[in-house]
Protein backbone atom coordinates (compact mmCIF):
# COMPACT_ATOMS: atom_id res chain seq x y z
CA UNK A 1 0.00 0.00 0.00
CA UNK A 2 1.41 3.35 -1.06
CA UNK A 3 1.00 6.35 1.25
CA UNK A 4 0.15 9.54 -0.63
CA UNK A 5 2.73 12.28 -0.20
CA UNK A 6 1.91 14.96 2.33
CA UNK A 7 1.34 18.45 1.00
CA UNK A 8 4.37 20.62 1.56
CA UNK A 9 4.06 23.74 3.70
CA UNK A 10 3.86 27.04 1.82
CA UNK A 11 7.26 28.50 1.24
CA UNK A 12 8.26 32.10 1.72
CA UNK A 13 8.77 33.93 -1.58
CA UNK A 14 12.44 34.58 -2.34
CA UNK A 15 11.94 38.35 -2.22
CA UNK A 16 10.74 38.14 1.39
CA UNK A 17 13.38 35.76 2.74
CA UNK A 18 15.67 37.24 5.36
CA UNK A 19 13.49 40.32 5.96
CA UNK A 20 11.94 41.44 9.24
CA UNK A 21 8.43 42.86 9.24
CA UNK A 22 7.45 45.17 12.09
CA UNK A 23 3.73 45.15 12.85
CA UNK A 24 1.71 48.34 13.14
CA UNK A 25 0.78 47.45 16.70
CA UNK A 26 4.42 47.15 17.75
CA UNK A 27 5.32 50.50 16.20
CA UNK A 28 2.35 52.13 17.93
CA UNK A 29 3.44 50.81 21.33
CA UNK A 30 7.00 51.94 20.76
CA UNK A 31 5.78 55.43 19.85
CA UNK A 32 3.54 55.66 22.91
CA UNK A 33 6.35 54.56 25.21
CA UNK A 34 8.73 57.03 23.57
CA UNK A 35 6.19 59.84 24.04
CA UNK A 36 5.85 59.01 27.74
CA UNK A 37 9.66 59.12 28.08
CA UNK A 38 10.09 62.56 26.52
CA UNK A 39 12.57 64.46 28.75
CA UNK A 40 10.63 67.66 29.51
CA UNK A 41 9.81 69.16 32.93
CA UNK A 42 6.58 67.75 34.30
CA UNK A 43 6.57 64.65 32.11
CA UNK A 44 4.24 63.61 29.29
CA UNK A 45 1.25 61.29 29.55
CA UNK A 46 0.56 59.21 26.43
CA UNK A 47 -3.17 58.57 25.92
CA UNK A 48 -3.11 56.83 22.56
CA UNK A 49 -1.45 56.54 19.21
CA UNK A 50 -1.59 55.23 15.67
CA UNK A 51 0.91 53.72 13.26
CA UNK A 52 0.81 52.57 9.65
CA UNK A 53 3.80 50.66 8.25
CA UNK A 54 4.36 50.66 4.50
CA UNK A 55 7.49 48.77 3.58
CA UNK A 56 10.55 50.44 5.12
CA UNK A 57 8.68 53.59 6.22
CA UNK A 58 6.02 54.35 8.81
CA UNK A 59 3.55 57.10 9.61
CA UNK A 60 3.08 57.57 13.36
CA UNK A 61 0.78 59.70 15.49
CA UNK A 62 0.52 60.05 19.26
CA UNK A 63 -2.11 61.57 21.56
CA UNK A 64 -0.59 63.09 24.69
CA UNK A 65 -1.31 65.27 27.71
CA UNK A 66 1.29 67.99 28.26
CA UNK A 67 2.30 69.51 31.61
CA UNK A 68 0.81 72.85 32.62
CA UNK A 69 2.01 75.51 33.12
CA UNK A 70 4.55 75.33 30.34
CA UNK A 71 5.39 76.45 26.83
CA UNK A 72 2.98 74.40 24.73
CA UNK A 73 4.61 74.74 21.32
CA UNK A 74 8.07 73.92 22.68
CA UNK A 75 6.75 70.89 24.58
CA UNK A 76 4.87 69.55 21.56
CA UNK A 77 7.92 70.04 19.36
CA UNK A 78 10.09 68.19 21.89
CA UNK A 79 7.62 65.29 21.91
CA UNK A 80 7.59 65.19 18.11
CA UNK A 81 11.36 65.11 17.81
CA UNK A 82 11.87 62.55 20.58
CA UNK A 83 9.19 60.16 19.32
CA UNK A 84 10.39 60.42 15.72
CA UNK A 85 14.02 59.72 16.60
CA UNK A 86 13.31 57.04 19.20
CA UNK A 87 10.81 55.12 17.05
CA UNK A 88 13.18 55.13 14.08
CA UNK A 89 16.04 53.95 16.29
CA UNK A 90 14.14 51.06 17.89
CA UNK A 91 12.26 49.81 14.81
CA UNK A 92 14.80 50.49 12.08
CA UNK A 93 12.10 52.12 9.95
CA UNK A 94 12.12 55.47 8.22
CA UNK A 95 9.71 57.48 10.36
CA UNK A 96 8.24 60.72 9.05
CA UNK A 97 7.72 63.62 11.47
CA UNK A 98 5.25 62.34 14.05
CA UNK A 99 1.80 63.90 14.30
CA UNK A 100 1.24 65.07 17.90
CA UNK A 101 -2.31 65.62 19.16
CA UNK A 102 -2.56 67.34 22.55
CA UNK A 103 -5.73 66.12 24.22
CA UNK A 104 -5.32 67.62 27.70
CA UNK A 105 -3.10 69.66 29.99
CA UNK A 106 -1.97 68.14 33.29
CA UNK A 107 -1.26 70.52 36.15
CA UNK A 108 2.19 69.85 37.58
CA UNK A 109 2.40 68.84 41.23
CA UNK A 110 5.84 70.41 41.55
CA UNK A 111 6.95 73.96 41.16
CA UNK A 112 9.30 75.00 38.40
CA UNK A 113 12.33 74.25 40.58
CA UNK A 114 11.10 70.84 41.82
CA UNK A 115 9.81 72.03 45.21
CA UNK A 116 6.73 70.41 46.68
CA UNK A 117 3.62 72.43 47.32
CA UNK A 118 0.84 74.13 45.42
CA UNK A 119 1.60 76.18 42.37
CA UNK A 120 1.93 79.90 42.82
CA UNK A 121 0.39 82.52 40.59
CA UNK A 122 2.25 82.91 37.30
CA UNK A 123 4.71 85.75 37.25
CA UNK A 124 3.54 88.73 35.24
CA UNK A 125 6.09 89.77 32.67
CA UNK A 126 6.05 92.93 30.62
CA UNK A 127 8.41 91.47 28.02
CA UNK A 128 6.99 91.36 24.52
CA UNK A 129 7.12 88.16 22.48
CA UNK A 130 9.73 87.83 19.78
CA UNK A 131 9.15 88.59 16.13
CA UNK A 132 6.79 86.34 14.26
CA UNK A 133 8.14 83.99 11.63
CA UNK A 134 8.12 85.03 8.00
CA UNK A 135 5.67 82.32 6.97
CA UNK A 136 2.10 83.24 7.78
CA UNK A 137 0.27 80.68 9.87
CA UNK A 138 -3.11 79.59 8.57
CA UNK A 139 -5.86 77.44 9.92
CA UNK A 140 -5.49 73.77 8.95
CA UNK A 141 -8.11 72.63 6.48
CA UNK A 142 -10.85 70.40 7.77
CA UNK A 143 -11.24 67.02 6.03
CA UNK A 144 -15.04 67.62 5.81
CA UNK A 145 -15.79 63.96 6.37
CA UNK A 146 -19.51 64.35 7.11
CA UNK A 147 -20.41 66.61 4.13
CA UNK A 148 -18.34 64.45 1.79
CA UNK A 149 -19.97 61.25 3.06
CA UNK A 150 -23.50 62.69 2.82
CA UNK A 151 -22.88 64.08 -0.66
CA UNK A 152 -21.35 60.82 -1.86
CA UNK A 153 -24.28 58.78 -0.53
CA UNK A 154 -26.87 61.07 -2.10
CA UNK A 155 -25.13 61.09 -5.49
CA UNK A 156 -24.56 57.32 -5.39
CA UNK A 157 -28.21 56.65 -4.54
CA UNK A 158 -29.43 59.07 -7.22
CA UNK A 159 -27.28 57.37 -9.85
CA UNK A 160 -27.69 53.75 -8.75
CA UNK A 161 -31.50 53.63 -8.92
CA UNK A 162 -31.86 54.90 -12.54
CA UNK A 163 -28.85 52.83 -13.61
CA UNK A 164 -30.40 49.66 -12.21
CA UNK A 165 -33.65 50.32 -14.06
CA UNK A 166 -31.90 51.04 -17.37
CA UNK A 167 -29.72 47.91 -17.09
CA UNK A 168 -32.83 45.84 -16.33
CA UNK A 169 -34.57 47.28 -19.41
CA UNK A 170 -31.71 46.81 -21.89
CA UNK A 171 -30.11 43.63 -20.52
CA UNK A 172 -33.08 41.66 -19.19
CA UNK A 173 -35.75 43.01 -21.54
CA UNK A 174 -38.01 44.25 -18.74
CA UNK A 175 -40.44 47.11 -19.06
CA UNK A 176 -39.27 50.49 -17.74
CA UNK A 177 -40.24 51.27 -14.17
CA UNK A 178 -43.44 53.23 -13.79
CA UNK A 179 -41.77 55.98 -11.76
CA UNK A 180 -39.21 56.60 -14.51
CA UNK A 181 -41.88 56.79 -17.19
CA UNK A 182 -43.86 59.31 -15.15
CA UNK A 183 -40.73 61.33 -14.38
CA UNK A 184 -39.74 61.55 -18.05
CA UNK A 185 -43.28 62.55 -19.01
CA UNK A 186 -43.42 65.23 -16.32
CA UNK A 187 -40.01 66.66 -17.28
CA UNK A 188 -41.00 66.81 -20.95
CA UNK A 189 -44.13 68.80 -20.06
CA UNK A 190 -42.53 71.23 -17.58
CA UNK A 191 -39.72 73.60 -18.47
CA UNK A 192 -37.70 76.02 -16.32
CA UNK A 193 -40.83 78.16 -15.89
CA UNK A 194 -43.11 75.22 -15.30
CA UNK A 195 -44.44 76.28 -11.91
CA UNK A 196 -43.72 76.35 -8.20
CA UNK A 197 -42.24 72.86 -7.96
CA UNK A 198 -39.70 73.54 -10.70
CA UNK A 199 -38.74 76.87 -9.13
CA UNK A 200 -38.27 75.34 -5.69
CA UNK A 201 -36.18 72.52 -7.13
CA UNK A 202 -33.99 75.01 -8.99
CA UNK A 203 -33.58 77.18 -5.89
CA UNK A 204 -32.67 74.17 -3.78
CA UNK A 205 -30.10 73.04 -6.34
CA UNK A 206 -28.54 76.52 -6.42
CA UNK A 207 -28.35 76.71 -2.63
CA UNK A 208 -26.81 73.24 -2.46
CA UNK A 209 -24.21 74.22 -5.04
CA UNK A 210 -23.36 77.43 -3.19
CA UNK A 211 -23.03 75.48 0.07
CA UNK A 212 -20.62 73.02 -1.53
CA UNK A 213 -18.59 75.90 -3.01
CA UNK A 214 -18.33 77.52 0.43
CA UNK A 215 -17.17 74.23 1.92
CA UNK A 216 -14.57 73.90 -0.82
CA UNK A 217 -13.02 77.38 -0.44
CA UNK A 218 -13.11 77.76 3.37
CA UNK A 219 -10.80 75.88 5.77
CA UNK A 220 -13.35 75.21 8.52
CA UNK A 221 -12.19 74.15 11.99
CA UNK A 222 -13.34 77.42 13.51
CA UNK A 223 -12.93 75.98 17.02
CA UNK A 224 -9.12 76.03 16.69
CA UNK A 225 -6.62 78.88 16.57
CA UNK A 226 -3.37 78.50 14.58
CA UNK A 227 -0.12 78.74 16.52
CA UNK A 228 3.00 80.54 15.34
CA UNK A 229 5.13 77.94 13.51
CA UNK A 230 8.77 77.79 14.66
CA UNK A 231 9.89 76.45 11.28
CA UNK A 232 8.57 75.49 7.86
CA UNK A 233 7.92 71.85 8.78
CA UNK A 234 5.87 72.40 11.93
CA UNK A 235 2.19 73.30 12.04
CA UNK A 236 0.20 73.46 15.26
CA UNK A 237 -3.20 74.62 16.43
CA UNK A 238 -4.80 75.20 19.81
CA UNK A 239 -8.51 74.76 20.58
CA UNK A 240 -10.25 77.89 21.75
CA UNK A 241 -11.51 75.98 24.78
CA UNK A 242 -7.92 75.28 25.86
CA UNK A 243 -7.05 78.98 25.53
CA UNK A 244 -10.07 79.83 27.68
CA UNK A 245 -8.94 77.35 30.35
CA UNK A 246 -5.44 78.85 30.41
CA UNK A 247 -6.79 82.38 30.78
CA UNK A 248 -9.23 81.34 33.50
CA UNK A 249 -6.59 79.50 35.53
CA UNK A 250 -4.12 82.38 35.23
CA UNK A 251 -6.66 84.88 36.56
CA UNK A 252 -8.26 82.61 39.17
CA UNK A 253 -5.03 82.20 41.15
CA UNK A 254 -4.76 85.95 41.79
CA UNK A 255 -5.67 87.14 45.29
CA UNK A 256 -9.17 88.55 45.91
CA UNK A 257 -10.53 87.05 42.67
CA UNK A 258 -13.46 84.75 43.41
CA UNK A 259 -15.18 84.08 40.09
CA UNK A 260 -13.80 84.10 36.55
CA UNK A 261 -15.62 83.60 33.28
CA UNK A 262 -13.74 83.51 29.97
CA UNK A 263 -15.02 83.43 26.43
CA UNK A 264 -12.56 83.13 23.54
CA UNK A 265 -13.60 83.83 19.98
CA UNK A 266 -11.62 83.92 16.77
CA UNK A 267 -10.82 87.63 17.13
CA UNK A 268 -11.67 88.57 20.72
CA UNK A 269 -11.10 87.09 24.17
CA UNK A 270 -13.36 88.32 26.97
CA UNK A 271 -12.41 87.84 30.62
CA UNK A 272 -14.95 88.63 33.34
CA UNK A 273 -13.77 88.46 36.94
CA UNK A 274 -15.32 89.25 40.31
CA UNK A 275 -13.39 91.06 43.04
CA UNK A 276 -14.08 90.01 46.64
CA UNK A 277 -12.07 92.75 48.34
CA UNK A 278 -9.29 95.24 47.75
CA UNK A 279 -8.56 98.07 45.36
CA UNK A 280 -10.38 97.77 42.04
CA UNK A 281 -7.92 99.64 39.78
CA UNK A 282 -4.98 97.65 41.12
CA UNK A 283 -6.87 94.38 40.80
CA UNK A 284 -7.90 95.28 37.25
CA UNK A 285 -4.28 95.91 36.31
CA UNK A 286 -3.18 92.60 37.85
CA UNK A 287 -5.95 90.67 36.07
CA UNK A 288 -5.13 92.31 32.75
CA UNK A 289 -1.41 91.60 33.06
CA UNK A 290 -2.00 87.97 34.07
CA UNK A 291 -4.40 87.44 31.15
CA UNK A 292 -1.99 89.06 28.69
CA UNK A 293 0.87 86.93 30.00
CA UNK A 294 -1.17 83.73 29.62
CA UNK A 295 -2.40 84.70 26.16
CA UNK A 296 1.13 85.53 25.03
CA UNK A 297 2.38 82.18 26.36
CA UNK A 298 -0.03 80.27 24.12
CA UNK A 299 2.14 81.02 21.09
CA UNK A 300 -0.76 81.98 18.82
CA UNK A 301 0.00 83.35 15.38
CA UNK A 302 -2.77 85.96 15.62
CA UNK A 303 -3.73 86.40 19.29
CA UNK A 304 -7.31 87.60 19.81
CA UNK A 305 -7.89 91.06 21.23
CA UNK A 306 -8.21 90.90 24.99
CA UNK A 307 -11.02 92.59 26.88
CA UNK A 308 -11.11 92.41 30.68
CA UNK A 309 -14.11 93.31 32.83
CA UNK A 310 -13.85 93.38 36.64
CA UNK A 311 -16.91 93.53 38.88
CA UNK A 312 -16.97 94.09 42.62
CA UNK A 313 -18.53 91.46 44.85
CA UNK A 314 -21.48 92.08 47.17
CA UNK A 315 -19.18 92.61 50.17
CA UNK A 316 -17.25 95.45 48.55
CA UNK A 317 -18.73 98.92 49.14
CA UNK A 318 -19.67 101.10 46.18
CA UNK A 319 -19.73 98.14 43.83
CA UNK A 320 -19.15 99.12 40.26
CA UNK A 321 -17.84 97.52 37.15
CA UNK A 322 -14.39 98.41 35.91
CA UNK A 323 -13.75 97.75 32.23
CA UNK A 324 -10.47 97.62 30.39
CA UNK A 325 -10.05 96.84 26.75
CA UNK A 326 -6.82 96.37 24.93
CA UNK A 327 -4.99 94.41 22.35
CA UNK A 328 -3.22 91.16 22.99
CA UNK A 329 0.53 91.18 23.31
CA UNK A 330 2.36 91.22 20.07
Amino acid sequence: MTTPPRPSAPRTPPAQRGTTTVADRAVRRVAQRAAAQTPIPGGVRADGGSAVVRGPSARVGVTVALPYPGVLDASARAVQRHVTARTAELTGLTVRPVSVHVRALDRCERGPEGTEGPLEAPAVSSAKPGPRPARRARRPWSPRRLPVAVGALVVAAGCAVPLYDMVAVHAAGRAPAEWRVRLVAWLSAHGPDGGTVTGLAAAGTILLGLWMVVLAVTPGRRACLPMAPPDEDTRAELPRGAVAVLLRDSVAVLPAITRVRVRVGRRRARVRAELAFGDRPGALEAVTRAAEDALGGCGLARPPRLRVRLRSGPDVPAAAAVDAGGGAPG
